[in-house]
């Protein structure tokens, strides 16, 4: 029986104790409230700020996440202290400064895909609408955020990759400037004139609508291949998957149709059968 009355007073004393902390409790859950609306309404004033200004989308939702997280800390340690009135944020630092070897090392790739998000949005390149290439991983960027980025492939489908990947290896971004340097390989005959060739392909080339013409067509004999001496056609277009796709479907259009009428064989391979004796022919014997 003194064991039951025992269990029964800490009972009694617990519900009392809760009942007593039902006000902070309250009150805590209503300045959870308050947070959630202060820090919306943050967002908003922040994305008006920084609306009119020309900064980047991604460093721009680096801000928006940034305001949102330290109203959000503010608002639980201002709701913890209500609750707990013992809890201080020098007593909140050393528990983090305790636990902080463990965290580290159970939390290690959301910290580094966070940090590299931070950093991500922070520098220049790399804009949301790029054409980037990483690790095998082709597309357009679409959104960064602090742990991921997504990066929709030319096929349609979404790819959500780590930012640590995009931080720590190369990443080419195709779409850096609005033009690059396209080229394909025209190969001709062996007994072709080479120069004549090389006019009439370069001719063919920059009478093409979206060649920069400007920028000069680079026609380069490169290798003497097994049944064709190899041209390297080189000109500028659009930086877009698209834009390269057009131009180099139009040049290869226009160099066929200017070599034909060049009367210009663009040869396929020939394959020429050599016999050291002589080849024995059997005789057909007639009925």
């Amino acid at each position: 029986m003194h064991y039951v009355n025992t269990i029964v007073g800490q009972l009694r004393s617990m519900a009392e104790g809760f009942a007593a902390s039902l006000p902070s409790i309250a009150i805590a859950i209503v300045v959870i409230i308050i947070t959630a609306i202060v820090a919306r309404f943050a967002v908003r004033i922040a994305d008006a700020m920084t609306g009119k200004s020309s900064i980047r989308p991604s460093l721009k939702n680096l801000i928006d996440t940034l305001v949102k997280l330290a109203i959000w800390l503010v608002g639980l340690m201002i709701a913890l202290i209500i609750m707990l009135p013992g809890f201080t944020p020098a007593s909140l630092i050393a528990g983090l400064g305790i636990g902080a070897v463990a965290i580290g090392f159970a939390f290690q790739d959301i910290f580094e895909n966070f940090l590299a998000g931070v950093l991500i949005m922070l520098r220049e390149k790399m804009r949301i609408g790029d054409v980037i290439e990483c690790e095998g991983i082709s597309g357009k960027v679409e959104h960064i955020t602090l742990r991921e980025t997504h990066i929709r492939k030319l096929s349609g489908e979404v790819t959500l990759v780590p930012n640590s990947i995009l931080f720590k290896n190369p990443v080419q971004i195709l779409t850096d400037q609005t033009q690059r340097r396209h080229d394909i390989v025209a190969g001709v005959s062996y007994d072709t004139d080479l120069d004549h060739a090389a006019s009439v392909i370069r001719s063919a080339v920059e009478k093409i609508d979206g060649i920069d013409s400007e920028k000069g067509v680079d026609v380069f004999a490169s290798e003497f291949n097994s049944s064709s001496v190899d041209f390297t056609v080189r000109w500028w277009a659009g930086s877009k998957p698209r834009d390269m796709w057009v131009t180099r479907d139009a040049v290869i259009r226009s160099i066929k149709r200017a070599l034909d009428d060049a009367g210009i064989e663009i040869p396929f391979p020939y394959v020429t059968h050599t016999f050291k004796g002589p080849v024995p022919i059997g005789t057909c014997k007639q009925d």
